[in-house]
């Protein structure tokens, strides 16, 4: 099995730290969080990681080419040029990723202890195109579900603005599985979002929730919420 990791972001919350470096090696308890999303990884097997670079690529490279990928095979998508937000990543690094069914997809800048290996079980059982980890926390923008867990909209809390159909809300976390099958369907090209995608395929594909309210959650894109990673993430 294979998995991205997506650090081309330019990390704009996480300012100072960004003005000199890419938000993936910003530490946690002394060890980058491109390191500790890696080491999660593989904690349930998945060893082959594409890693897609744009601001800084040359701090991230190097670090990774220092620890020998930290024990795992990792390959870097090069978007030096223009980054591409998450689904023209993805589409780029779709010839590392399209012979493994599924595939896994996580943010490099989120830290958290989901059981994984059962969302991935869940994928495979439901046989979906997508399978999205999300919470019930907070969230100025909000997935929609309909009462059979599939994907149906979205929600900006703050504008009101909306987006499909209505449904019950959840909080995306930035950890997708998904069916390879689903470069056969998009219909974006160049810089363009994952969630656009699942939003222009939800009415004829199935992307199911996955709900892990009960792990714990952080992503550091602020400088407070590093700080308050360190005392949660040992």
């Amino acid at each position: 099995m294979k998995a991205m990791i997506l650090a081309a972001g330019l990390g704009t919350r996480l300012k100072p730290f960004t003005d000199h470096h890419p938000k993936a090696l910003a530490p946690v308890n002394g060890k980058p969080v491109l390191q500790r999303n890696v080491e999660f990884l593989q904690g349930f097997g998945i060893e082959d990681v594409i890693v897609n670079v744009h601001h800084f690529a040359d701090q991230i490279e190097k670090a990774i080419s220092d620890a020998n990928g930290w024990g795992s095979n990792l390959t870097i998508s090069n978007e030096r040029d223009e980054v591409l937000e998450t689904g023209g990543g993805i589409v780029k690094a779709s010839w590392f990723l399209e012979d493994s069914d599924p595939f896994v997809v996580m943010n490099a800048d989120i830290l958290t202890d989901l059981d994984l290996g059962a969302m991935i079980t869940t994928h495979r059982q439901n046989k979906p195109m997508g399978t999205l980890a999300v919470t019930t926390r907070s969230s100025s923008r909000a997935l929609l579900f309909n009462p059979n867990n599939e994907l149906c909209g979205w929600k900006n809390e703050k504008t009101g603005e909306t987006k499909g159909k209505p449904g019950h809300p959840f909080a995306f976390s930035g950890i997708q599985v998904l069916s390879p099958a689903i470069f056969n369907h998009i219909r974006f090209s160049g810089k363009f979002s994952m969630i656009d995608v699942y939003l222009d395929l939800c009415s004829q594909h199935r992307f199911l929730a996955f709900d892990h309210s009960q792990s714990l959650f952080m992503d550091i894109g602020s400088p407070e919420k590093l700080a308050l990673a360190e005392k949660v993430f040992p």
